[in-house]
């Protein structure tokens, strides 16, 4: 029997697809214990002693595997903030998925590299970052924000004349770090894998909002001639509120000190008008790290850096290969860590394509007024809101820690809808994150009324 060919197969697997995207809001958001339970017969009907037709793969995928899928892009999954995806976003994902385009140089791929510097400089302009910034894709926010604390680390040794290229850090001069007492986990992560370390890490006490005080950084580091980071946060992961950057960018000297902003959400506040005075200042920071697969609802994955000197980013990050010799343009390769690397821009440009500076902004303030309306319905209720809504995040209890826990229970194994739990200054609390920018009233008020029928 002749093998399938590739395009019968593609047609096959995009219009099983194509059926999973008309129901995915009628779907259960959270898979049943026996969707979970089926997943097992993945285990058992193929084995790498006796492979199976691909037709059949396929469809194994659809009717057992897509049982198994969590209903993130459905409008009622206000879990983790992950975002949903753009239509456009995803068909364009599946065409260029279809090019299978490395994105490495420009000589490899055209398209990719005409799309990756066009998205990147409509990024840095939706963002109000510096005009002469650079931008470039990466694998969420965890590798941007590890790409640009390694770019600090360099450029601020390189300054007192230690070069981390030739030396390594053995003997090097030691950096002082300061971070927010709330900084995102995914920071200390980065400083660990960039040779930092976090035993020295000076964290600075933050307010009842999660925001870093400013009166509380020592005047001992403020005064101190020693190379300086400091990490500062768009988008409190649990309240949306963000640091106060202008009145703590200002009090650092740009020649001894580097500030970095972790903005995997909280950025995009920048391209909504009416939110951007919430990020006043963000400007001035020397990098930031964010995500297209959250706000911008990108496929996955796609973080995103940004640095305000351009060759200090590629200082850190350009390699060298006989075979791949650079045209000295704008190469992905030189701008992370990645050589072979997916066209993670094509879906960004199709999004942007698409939306428009309006279309994004209007996208952004829809979620912060459903965080607001779950915030209003839920205190009217007589749910605890334990911090106002800035962004797109709520945070609320139910009493002591097991009530709150027991609610979140039952919401999740609802099926329809999901709020993940976190602890917020020493209490536990469910965490409700709009982040679907498909998310409708209707849905919101169905959620309300779950967590409230789960109480």
């Amino acid at each position: 029997m002749p093998s399938p060919s590739k395009s019968d197969l593609l047609l096959d697997a995009a219009e099983r697809a194509a059926r999973y995207v008309t129901t995915e809001r009628e779907r259960p958001v959270f898979p049943s214990a026996e969707a979970v339970d089926r997943l097992g017969s993945f285990d058992f009907n193929a084995t790498l002693d006796r492979p199976l037709d691909p037709h059949d793969v396929i469809a194994m995928l659809d009717e057992v595997g897509g049982g198994g899928a969590v209903a993130n892009t459905g409008g009622r999954y206000f879990g983790f903030v992950t975002g949903g995806v753009e239509p456009v976003g995803l068909a364009a994902s599946v065409l260029s998925g279809a090019w299978d385009q490395n994105a490495a140089l420009p000589v490899m791929s055209p398209v990719a590299a005409h799309l990756d510097a066009l998205a990147a400089g409509w990024v840095i302009d939706l963002l109000g970052l510096p005009t002469d910034a650079v931008a470039t894709f990466c694998a969420g926010a965890s590798i941007a924000n590890l790409t640009a604390i390694i770019t600090a680390r360099d450029t601020l040794l390189r300054r007192v004349g230690w070069d981390t290229a030739t030396d390594g850090l053995n003997g090097a001069p030691p950096i002082d770090i300061l971070a927010s007492a709330e900084i995102h986990s995914s920071i200390p992560k980065a400083l660990r894998l960039a040779g930092l370390g976090v035993g020295s890490v000076q964290s600075i006490p933050t307010d009842r909002f999660g925001r870093v005080r400013p009166d509380a950084i020592s005047s001992g580091v403020l005064e101190s001639d020693r190379p300086t980071l400091v990490v500062l946060q768009a988008g409190n992961v649990n309240t949306g509120h963000s640091d106060p950057f202008a009145p703590i960018i200002d009090r650092f000297d740009p020649e001894t000190s580097w500030v970095h902003v972790d903005g995997a959400f909280g950025l995009w506040a920048n391209a909504a008008p009416h939110r951007r005075h919430l990020l006043d200042g963000v400007e001035l920071a020397d990098s930031w790290a964010t995500d297209g697969h959250k706000w911008l609802n990108t496929p996955y994955d796609c973080g995103i850096v940004a640095v305000a000197d351009p060759t200090a980013l590629s200082r850190s990050m350009a390699m060298n290969a006989a075979y791949a010799g650079a045209d000295g343009g704008r190469n992905p390769m030189n701008l992370g860590l990645q050589m072979s690397q997916g066209a993670r821009a094509i879906p960004v440009w199709a999004i942007l394509a698409t939306l428009g500076r309006v279309g994004v902004a209007e996208a952004v303030e829809r979620c912060c007024r459903h965080a607001e309306r779950f915030a209003s319905a839920l205190d009217d209720a007589g749910v605890e809101v334990l911090c106002p809504p800035a962004l797109n995040q709520v945070l609320v209890a139910f009493g002591d820690d097991d009530a709150t826990d027991k609610v979140i229970e039952r919401v999740q194994e609802s099926g329809d809808t999901w709020m993940g739990g976190t602890t917020w200054q020493g209490r536990r609390a469910m965490r409700i994150s709009v982040s679907d920018t498909s998310t409708t009233d209707a849905d919101v008020e169905r959620a309300i009324d779950t967590v409230l029928a789960s109480r």
